[in-house]
């Protein structure tokens, strides 16, 4: 007879190869994400490309995927971003009362300004957090790599992905690196404010990060040596 011990072995062996074999997914290869956007689906249909995606199987949509007009990418990436410990609930309402403090400081701007000033005044927080995203997102990056025995500061262009993280996580580090006798989502909303408009440390973060890229564009070449 096999033991409990051998047992588990087997059976530890057998999940390990299989997962392995998989890819670190359920599904193989040759399946395709889904596209719940109707947004995308009416482009497929109309350039025609849906007639290629009726023979290919696809993977289902994932729970938090939704059609909603009310959902934003963005807006969720930068929640999950604000979760700590799982706690997605707190990391909502902390947003929420963001959103809030910025509805009402752009509301009382709005109030006291002139005529011409009110139309360039802003008061949809979710454009807000769009906008200041986009003016913290860096281009360039430092990474260091080693040529004959010492170490250059090289600037590489940066992703995407990459670029969207580094700008959602110098917004809530700046958030939380403020005073500790005011609330996070007050800070947050200052913080959002003045990216928006181009100003804030967020902001000359980034702008540093490029002028010492600028700086070390001499070792460039480096990146593929």
């Amino acid at each position: 007879m096999i033991s409990v011990l051998k047992w588990e072995q087997l059976l530890r062996h057998h999940v390990v190869t299989n997962h392995q074999k998989c890819y670190m997914s359920v599904f193989p290869k040759q399946y395709i994400s889904a596209v719940f956007k109707k947004e995308k689906q009416k482009e497929l249909v109309e350039s025609g490309e849906d007639l290629k995606l009726v023979h290919i199987p696809i993977k289902p949509a994932r729970n938090n995927d939704t059609s909603s007009v009310f959902h934003d990418d963005l807006i969720s990436k930068y929640t999950n971003y604000i979760m700590r410990k799982g706690k997605k609930s707190l990391a909502r309402e902390l947003l929420e009362k963001t959103f809030e403090n910025i509805k009402r400081t752009q509301l009382e701007r709005y109030n006291l300004a002139d005529a011409e000033e009110k139309e360039k005044i802003v008061t949809n927080p979710k454009l807000i957090l769009h906008q200041a995203i986009a003016n913290c997102r860096p281009l360039m990056e430092l990474t260091p790599i080693k040529r004959g025995g010492v170490k250059y500061q090289v600037p590489v262009a940066v992703t995407e992905n990459r670029s969207l993280f580094l700008a959602m996580n110098w917004l809530i580090q700046a958030s939380k690196e403020k005073e500790r006798n005011v609330h996070l989502p007050e800070k947050m909303a200052w913080e959002l404010l003045d990216a928006a408009a181009g100003q804030g440390r967020v902001v000359k973060r980034k702008n540093d990060l490029h002028r010492q890229c600028e700086a070390n564009r001499a070792y460039a070449h480096y990146r593929w040596g």
